[in-house]
């Protein structure tokens, strides 16, 4: 199991950890100030809508690592999952990927994600979370399996419908666009799921008895303890002013 103290396992303890957004080519001290205004627990970047390259991402997992904080990376496309070896080799601590609906796609991203003998990562890279110390290809293996956090983006009614075939063993986390479900949403108004909230009382009913929670992008912090009320547990925030 995971020690008690890492991410994954206060996630699957239902603790409450929030995640803050940080701008890729942050340096140390605009991580600091970032991270000064709140208790956050991990940071978040994104591929899907803005620009990265590999070394800025190398650069910035080292930052944050020095500072104690793991790295969530949200990948460019749903039919990137097959590539999420080569960006863990680069130093995130957990993968998001965008717009799952298909369990095909849950089982390519456990595929990836995981080292055998659970999934087929393939072994390699020096900039990896946690590899410091871990030398041993076996010891970094288990220890990956047992921290590595890996979720899967909620987007669209039939995800939300869907989401308890999809929240498969190895899943962390089910994440949540707001944005990207309102226009599916908008698009079936005969559907009975009419609001972001519906769907997600709809998918906290479905993962009730498993260590699956829900990550909701609130944004900012005053919206956080209507969500912790209904039942959320994870949250990604934008830095505050």
């Amino acid at each position: 199991m995971p020690d008690n103290d890492s991410l994954k396992q206060r996630i699957h303890a239902g603790e409450v950890v929030v995640g803050v957004s940080a701008p890729l080519d942050s340096d140390k001290s605009g991580l600091e100030a970032i991270l000064s205004k709140d208790t956050y627990s991990f940071l978040t970047i994104d591929s899907q809508h803005s620009p990265y390259n590999e070394e800025k991402l190398v650069a910035f997992c080292a930052t944050a690592q020095d500072l104690g904080m793991p790295v969530q990376f949200r990948i460019k496309n749903t039919h990137n999952a097959y590539l999420i070896g080569n960006v863990l080799d680069l130093g995130p601590a957990a993968i998001e990927v965008p717009l799952v609906e298909d369990e095909e796609i849950v089982d390519e991203s456990l595929d990836a994600f995981y080292y055998p003998q659970v999934g087929h990562r393939s072994w390699g890279g020096a900039a990896r979370h946690g590899i410091a110390g871990r030398d041993d290809r076996l010891e970094y293996a288990k220890w990956w399996n047992e921290h590595g956090v890996l979720c899967l983006q909620m987007e669209t009614l039939a995800a939300v419908t869907n989401a308890r075939r999809l929240a498969k063993p190895g899943v962390d986390c089910l994440t949540w666009g707001p944005a990207d479900l309102s226009f599916d949403i908008e698009a079936h108004p005969q559907h009975p799921f009419q609001t972001v909230d519906d769907c997600l009382r709809h998918v906290l009913k479905q993962l009730e008895g498993t260590t699956v929670r829900i990550s909701f992008r609130n944004s900012t912090p005053d919206q956080r303890q209507k969500y912790i009320d209904m039942g959320i547990t994870v949250f990604m925030e934008r830095p505050q002013a």
